[in-house]
């Protein structure tokens, strides 16, 4: 049995104009043609959408699904396998991205202009077309949302993850600071906030101190933010509320 261009993209949940552009790039072709030229899909080409789609859930970028799909010496178990592992893995990033999506909006109406690319972009994804969407409709006029739109979309998935395991060292040092007593404004804690400020600057967008400030207000006024840090460990929001004024005070005074 062989479905029309207009049959896969109501079964998949993607637009028509989506599988032509799969079709042009080779990614997905179809496997027949009608008499009058029009596309055909049949159960091997459904079942190479799906493994699209996983990929693209993930975050892959189009040129390296057709790497990984057109390996010779993978089989569709191993995909599904690893696609498998790959979202269990991200089942806590993506509440993290939803909280993120969130919090972005509120940062908004706090005169904080982010987007929801700037945490866990990346890093988790719901549907990251769908988020990049919603960030250009919101505040696709800022300068810190056209600056990080540019540099995310030069990054790699090894860049993504390097995103991450800096996130993960910063979070895993931070609460072991506080473990051990330090208060908010000892050098060390400020180093932190320091760093912190420096971790957005590096991926995403240059963040004055006032801005940074602001960051840190946000962090214990927002419930989302605040459980976001506490999780870590209870304290720690306000803790690098406090951390943040100290750094930047001394970096502006």
């Amino acid at each position: 049995m062989s479905y029309t261009v207009g049959r896969v993209a109501g079964f998949a949940g993607v637009t028509v104009r989506t599988l032509h552009h799969y079709d042009d790039i080779g990614l997905l072709t179809p496997s027949e043609r009608s008499h009058a030229g029009h596309r055909r899909y049949n159960d091997a080409d459904l079942d190479r959408l799906q493994q699209i789609l996983f990929y693209r859930e993930l975050g892959f970028p189009l040129d390296e699904v057709a790497v990984l799909l057109d390996d010779p010496e993978a089989d569709p178990r191993a995909h599904l396998r690893r696609q498998h592992e790959l979202l269990t893995a991200r089942i806590e990033k993506l509440r993290k991205m939803a909280a993120a999506v969130e919090n972005a909006m509120e940062a908004r109406k706090m005169g904080i202009n982010l987007t929801p690319e700037e945490k866990f972009e990346v890093f988790g994804d719901k549907d990251p077309e769908q988020y990049a969407e919603e960030a250009e409709e919101r505040w696709g006029g800022t300068e810190a949302y056209a600056e990080s739109q540019r540099r995310a979309a030069t990054y790699t998935k090894e860049d993504w993850k390097r995103v991450q395991a800096e996130v993960d060292d910063w979070q895993e040092r931070y609460t072991a600071l506080i473990a051990a007593g330090v208060q908010p404004a000892d050098e060390a804690a400020m180093e932190l906030a320091e760093e912190h400020r420096r971790h957005i600057g590096k991926w995403y967008f240059e963040v004055p101190y006032e801005m940074h400030r602001c960051f840190g207000e946000m962090y214990v006024a927002d419930e989302r933010f605040k459980a976001y840090y506490d999780s870590m460990r209870p304290g720690l929001a306000e803790h690098l509320r406090d951390a943040i004024l100290a750094n930047a005070e001394r970096h502006t005074s």
